[in-house]
């Protein structure tokens, strides 16, 4: 049975690395013919534009495959919070198709390295401060689920 996470109605039962994967790829086809207007637009008003939500997935992507790999590395591993949305302030020079590429690059290393992993690995555990003791696998699921969630935000803005 899938660990339960906040996005686990995203998720469902499918493979997480391979969901990683597709979802991944369909942000892909989806952006492909986008101009940079088209990133600037966003699917509800006041709602962060396609490439602010394109720059979050990344950062996701960054933070999530450093916790796996800290977690792995490190006994006792407590994970450090960050405030999305004073990231996303930082981030007003990168443009939709810079986003993008810093998305597909850290998705496609982390995918890789997911899938590496033993079952052993992805039961190691490791503390976040808001969910407490989880595991790689959960944070792998929690992973997963979250970028389906903003991909559906990305088809609404695509239409």
């Amino acid at each position: 049975m899938p660990p339960v996470t906040p996005y686990s109605k995203y998720i469902g039962d499918r493979n997480p690395i391979a969901a990683l994967r597709e979802t991944s790829a369909r942000i892909g086809t989806l952006t492909a013919k986008w101009s940079p207007a088209d990133f600037e637009r966003t699917y509800q008003p006041g709602k962060w534009s396609a490439r602010l939500i394109l720059a979050h997935l990344a950062h996701i992507e960054m933070v999530c495959g450093t916790r796996v790999r800290m977690a792995l590395s490190t006994p006792g591993y407590v994970v450090q919070a960050f405030d999305q949305d004073r990231w996303m302030a930082r981030e007003s020079r990168l443009d939709g198709r810079e986003a993008l590429a810093a998305l597909v690059g850290a998705g496609t290393m982390n995918a890789a390295f997911f899938a590496s992993l033993s079952t052993a690995d992805r039961q190691t555990t490791f503390t976040h401060p808001e969910y407490g003791a989880i595991s790689i696998d959960w944070l792998i699921h929690q992973t997963a689920g979250h970028q389906i969630h903003h991909l559906r935000q990305l088809e609404s803005i695509g239409r």
